[in-house]
């Protein structure tokens, strides 16, 4: 009761407060910040201008804004208007209002969604808005005005409005000069700003790792204490903001300014200690050249064969501990298949669909030593022997198997019938012994 009523307090205190102390914003025209409308997506021109025929603010918020000043086709658009979820949805009739933590309005055309967002106010102003005790914002459905919208967001890159109809730039923190001087900064005390999103912290490593800008000072210098804020993040959350550090297209540089920021840890399981292995950092580096390849080239990468790779080594460890036990081989893998992603569920749930595809790509490994008699044949029409035979490569290529063997599977995938028989193994080991079988009794048994 009495936390309630002091929440009310600082409500009423931060409302008060925004109201005097926002930053009015730079306009840009088109001359100066010279984006190319060809470059924003149709849906999203259609969106603003929807809203804006019904009598409500629209812009095109956010990254795609920074990117468009960037020269960097923006992948995704979102709109942020002064229109409620509400209002947003009868003026779309393909929509639907999503999220419990940020109530947000999708608007489908075709195959594209563009997501709407309504300006919010300050998490402490009256509303439906909570925090926990470490101060991270729980939910935050306070509506406000584009001052408030813009202090909101998380670094000046990002607090900026484009309106397509006037084709203007709002700036309120001056984002556009960060941009130029290839500098991230964030909004307001930056601890504050980690406290109540401690995601905030990968964002800011991941920003300036895809985009090339310098954190700024006083973003960076916290980073390091408030690492263990991350730990009361929802593993959801955490696997989501992930996904898209590794898969930016920069996982290289994401992954050495995790390791700067000292925001490995704990992330995956020992994926520290993993880097400090010359064998494991070798493996996961090849892994995550191969990703950012794969996307600067336009092609799609997989997160169930990126997270089967950063794990691998963890699977390894606990697999070669199983059979010293005594296991036999193939029980100990999935013994220590079921542990790794148990264990690492604690911090960072992987969705269920992609870890049946990792267990998969895993399970194979044991079968592409196996070059003798049908196996060979039986592994090429797996549904996942292409991901299983990349994977593979990969550990070869890193020396934790010889080059001989993935050379092997390269040619047998490409062989015509004859070479391919030419190219199995002999049988080692003993034969199975076939059953004999059972001579059937005369139909009245046997007579006395």
């Amino acid at each position: 009761m009495i936390k309630q009523l002091l929440q009310k307090v600082f409500r009423r205190r931060a409302s008060a407060n925004t109201h005097t102390q926002l930053p009015a914003a730079q306009i840009i025209q088109a001359g100066k910040h010279k984006i190319n409308q060809k470059h924003i997506s149709q849906a999203a021109l259609k969106t603003c201008d929807q809203l804006q025929k019904a009598g409500f603010q629209a812009y095109i918020v956010g990254g795609a804004v920074r990117d468009l000043l960037l020269d960097h086709p923006p992948k995704d658009f979102d709109v942020a208007t002064n229109a409620t979820p509400e209002q947003v949805h009868k003026v779309f009739r393909r929509s639907r209002i999503i999220g419990r933590r940020f109530r947000l309005v999708h608007v489908l055309w075709g195959h594209e969604t563009i997501e709407v967002s309504t300006f919010r106010g300050h998490h402490l102003s009256e509303g439906d808005a909570e925090t926990n005790d470490s101060g991270r914002i729980i939910r935050d459905n306070v509506f406000g005005s584009i001052e408030e919208d813009a202090v909101r967001r998380d670094f000046t890159a990002n607090a900026l409005y484009y309106d397509p109809k006037r084709q203007e730039v709002l700036d309120f923190h001056n984002g556009v000069a960060d941009i130029r001087a290839k500098t991230l900064r964030i909004i307001g005390d930056p601890i504050k700003r980690y406290q109540e999103d401690p995601v905030r912290m990968l964002r800011a490593v991941r920003l300036s790792a895809k985009l090339g800008l310098k954190l700024e000072r006083d973003t960076e210098t916290p980073i390091r204490k408030l690492a263990d804020l991350l730990e009361d993040v929802p593993p959801s959350r955490l696997f989501d903001e992930m996904l898209k550090l590794f898969l930016s297209g920069h996982a290289i540089e994401s992954i050495n300014a995790l390791r700067a920021q000292q925001l490995h840890h704990g992330l995956l399981p020992l994926l520290d200690v993993i880097l400090e292995q010359p064998m494991g950092e070798k493996f996961v580096m090849l892994a995550l050249k191969n990703t950012d390849e794969r996307i600067s080239s336009g092609k799609s990468s997989n997160p169930s064969f990126l997270f089967a790779t950063l794990l691998w080594h963890e699977v390894l460890l606990a697999w070669q501990e199983n059979q010293k036990r005594g296991e036999h081989m193939i029980p100990a893998l999935h013994e220590a298949m079921n542990e790794v992603i148990d264990k690492q569920a604690e911090k960072m749930a992987i969705h269920n669909r992609y870890t049946t595809t990792m267990k998969e790509i895993w399970a194979m490994q044991p079968r592409f030593e196996q070059r003798s008699g049908k196996r060979p044949y039986a592994l090429l029409t797996h549904p996942r022997y292409r991901a299983g035979y990349d994977f593979l490569l990969l550990r070869c290529a890193s020396g934790e198997l010889p080059q001989e063997l993935g050379d092997w599977w390269t040619r047998f995938a490409d062989a015509g019938t004859e070479e391919r028989t030419a190219m199995l193994l002999p049988e080692s080991g003993p034969k199975k012994r076939r059953r004999k079988p059972r001579k059937k009794k005369p139909a009245g048994g046997d007579l006395a």
